[in-house]
């Protein structure tokens, strides 16, 4: 396939249409804006489609992981074993409600989940918090789910971007005992803003509901029996998500014919993410591996393209400067960031758009 020399390629699109506007308008039409039956209906689809016994709405992803720990009791003086390679709300979080977050490697460049063997538990270890990235899961979820049971921890999924991630019978974010979401923008569906919080434990669930709330069960009193906050979503919001879950069937299709042409285009040139192959996979980006990350992205960028890198690991955030951390105790997470790079997997992008972003990328080999 012949490409033109220059081609601009965004990062990401948002896909929205009419439809979505349209569901939006009944929101005006029924002069209901704020939290309503929009978002009771889009909480009930949320919780079916996880099939987990509870969930709330929550204003965006990292309040939602927030919400998650504070629900678990989880504060000052508790430290929380996360990955070293996420978007940083899922350390953030953690911070957040008082603890502290104990970064640890990955298990190899392309394997991005919590190396278990390297964990280093101490008498505040209270729990562990894992993220499903990139639209597939974790590749020890199970034995993560056995670690904690063995060692009396919380086990917390941040499955921002593994909504209809399933392996079957069992969704991510309902292996531990609470798992959150974000619809954020880019999110494999959006409210543009937005997060869900689901879990199987009644006394849980009790607490978010408070704690969502303004310290009260429901709206429309101003007796308050807990310390609350407002974490609710608008029913503007959850129109725009309703909307966004007719459409999945698309959105899966055409986020998976960009991930196979990506592959036809790059072949064995590149390195892929490993992704589980006995769960659904919807890719939130697709992940390439290369010799030199910067050399490469710099180079798409003068023709155009907008890739993305990894994660920049949490070791190396100059917000956790003080915690201490040294780059050689995270070889795994360190080659992650040099070597890898997020390629746009918007929906709309056209083979002659993948074709010219491949072309760009293999020059640079």
């Amino acid at each position: 396939m012949s490409t033109p020399p220059y081609m601009h390629i965004p990062q990401f699109r948002s896909f929205v249409d009419m439809k979505d506007y349209d569901n939006i308008r009944q929101v005006f039409e029924r002069n209901y804006i704020a939290e309503g039956p929009m978002g009771r209906e889009f909480c009930d689809a949320l919780t079916a489609i996880t099939d987990a016994k509870h969930g709330v709405l929550a204003s965006n992803g990292t309040l939602a992981i927030y919400l998650a720990l504070k629900s678990l009791g989880i504060g000052p003086g508790d430290e929380v074993l996360v990955q070293d390679v996420s978007f940083i709300a899922s350390a953030n979080a953690i911070e957040m409600v008082g603890a502290t977050p104990v970064f640890v490697d990955i298990p190899s460049p392309r394997d991005l989940t919590i190396d278990l063997d390297r964990i280093k538990l101490t008498p505040n270890t209270r729990a562990i918090l894992i993220a499903h990235l990139f639209g597939t899961a974790c590749s020890n979820t199970e034995d993560v789910v056995a670690y904690c049971k063995a060692n009396d921890l919380f086990l917390i999924e941040d499955a921002a971007q593994a909504l209809f991630i399933t392996n079957g019978s069992q969704h991510c974010g309902t292996f531990g005992d609470v798992g959150t979401f974000s619809f954020y923008a880019d999110k494999t569906i959006t409210t543009a803003e937005g997060g869900y919080v689901c879990t199987n434990d009644d006394d849980v669930f009790e607490r978010m509901t408070f704690l969502r709330n303004q310290g009260r069960k429901s709206s429309g009193t101003f007796v308050h029996p807990e310390i609350g906050y407002n974490f609710r979503m608008t029913d503007l919001q959850s129109a725009l998500g309703l909307s966004q879950l007719s459409k999945i069937e698309t959105i899966r299709a055409e986020k998976q014919r960009i991930a196979e042409l990506y592959k036809k285009y790059l072949g064995d040139s590149v390195g892929y993410m490993t992704i589980r192959e006995d769960f659904d996979y919807i890719p939130f980006r697709v992940i390439v591996f290369v010799p030199d990350a910067s050399k490469t992205m710099e180079h798409m960028n003068t023709a155009g393209v907008e890739p993305r890198s990894m994660f920049y690991p949490f070791h190396r955030q100059p917000c956790y400067k003080h915690l201490g951390y040294r780059p050689e105790d995270f070889p795994n997470a360190e080659v992650c960031f040099e070597t890898g790079i997020c390629l746009p997997t918007w929906i709309g992008l056209t083979e002659e758009q993948i074709a010219f972003a491949s072309e760009r990328l293999l020059e640079t080999l």
